[in-house]
């Protein structure tokens, strides 16, 4: 919806009331430069500070001790926090904000007792409960001062400053209502639906005639709606986009600036970054598709099973459970697809990846591959025969 994650979280914490705020930030990534192109909540004070090198959370809370206070609240800067759960945590000292989730071996599960955390497993092969942790936290600065080992993943973990905190005082919990956490890339689909369900509508772009605009619809400035187009929010659509004519654009799309949707395409619950071309005849549904890609006419997305069960996406060489029924494809920036190309549910495709005319992706792509299928292939060696000449 046309700005990064944080800038909602840095909304979020002023409605909760704080207004000092400290972002940790690795040396790959100048986050103070790149904010400086969005509007940010007024009357913060924001301090960047580098991790000089990103070993683990519990490392980069360190880095930043010598501007904390006493008390502070530290969250992920990648997950997605709703401002009465931010109160809820800031409402008892010190605290920590748990959520209930059907499968906790994927997080930190916790173990509690009345209102208090007793323990904090990461990642276990078994649990029997159901809370995890959601890396939201009001604590005190003196735990910073015991030293903490090296995790299993050759890092500092924050965790382990939590368990240290344990042993010594009560610590409360809070159950979150609606934290979204962001650990595998399908999960940008289940941020994206909770922005949207809160959008105000507006329409400053040019609509013409003969289009459809239905519920919370947001349409910026620059953008060129063509006759005959159908949008049924919630649907965000950014500035200098132009869509149609006769495209259908379904509830829960981000369609971010300085896009192109051509005729006959139909997008649902996607989110198509900037610059994107997805040309004509299209199916995009429950999936990412990442900054200047380009879709060839007739490209489609499948996004469901033949038998209905969840859609599994292959990460670091391992099946992974979506925990989604309906989920289509990632395409990485800059990645393109010829004409006619159709591609398996669960499928990431690498950035600046080129699959040609024709092809069936039924596996991942990595980054800067060119793909090409078997059949285009007999058909260049068949061409003299059929009389079509060399």
């Amino acid at each position: 919806m046309g700005q990064p994650l944080i800038c909602y979280t840095l909304e979020n914490l002023k409605k909760a009331g704080i207004i000092e705020i400290i972002i940790v930030q690795n040396p790959k990534r100048d986050v103070e430069n790149e904010l400086k192109h969005y509007k940010l909540p007024s009357n913060l004070k924001i301090k960047y500070v580098l991790q000089k090198t990103p070993l683990g959370t519990g490392h980069a809370l360190k880095s930043a001790e010598s501007y904390l206070k006493e008390r502070f609240l530290v969250l992920n800067g990648d997950d997605y926090y709703q401002t009465i759960d931010i109160q809820k945590c800031l409402s008892k000292f010190p605290s920590i904000l748990l959520k209930e989730v059907a499968n906790p071996v994927t997080f930190g599960a916790v173990i509690v007792e009345k209102s208090f955390v007793r323990g904090i497993i990461e990642k276990p092969e078994k649990f029997s409960g159901n809370l995890v942790n959601a890396g939201c936290y009001f604590i005190p600065k003196l735990i910073l001062a015991e030293k903490i080992e090296k995790s299993s993943r050759r890092e500092y973990e924050i965790t382990d400053y939590i368990r240290n905190l344990i042993k010594k005082t009560k610590l409360y919990f809070f159950k979150a209502g609606n934290w979204v956490p962001l650990n595998f890339v399908w999960d940008l689909l289940n941020i994206n639906e909770n922005l949207l369900k809160d959008i105000k509508p507006k329409v400053r772009g040019k609509v013409e005639k003969n289009c459809h605009i239905k519920g919370l619809v947001v349409i910026e400035r620059g953008t060129i709606i063509k006759s005959g187009t159908y949008i049924e929010g919630p649907v965000y659509i950014g500035k200098n986009c132009q869509l149609g004519p006769n495209c259908f654009i379904r509830p829960f799309s981000s369609i971010d600036d300085n896009c192109t949707v051509g005729q006959g395409v139909e997008i649902k619950n996607s989110i198509i970054a900037m610059n994107s071309h997805i040309s004509h005849l299209n199916y995009v549904a429950d999936s990412i598709i990442g900054e200047n890609c380009n879709l060839g006419a007739g490209t489609i997305l499948a996004n469901l099973r033949f038998d209905g069960k969840n859609v599994q996406s292959v990460v670091k060489e391992k099946p992974i459970d979506t925990q989604r029924r309906k989920f289509g494809a990632v395409f990485g920036k800059g990645a393109k697809t010829g004409v006619n190309v159709s591609i398996m549910p669960g499928i990431l495709i690498g950035s600046n990846s080129v699959i040609g005319p024709h092809c069936l992706v039924t596996e991942n792509i990595k980054d800067n591959k060119i793909c090409y299928s078997k059949y285009q292939k007999v058909i260049k060696y068949l061409r003299p025969l059929c009389g079509l000449g060399k």
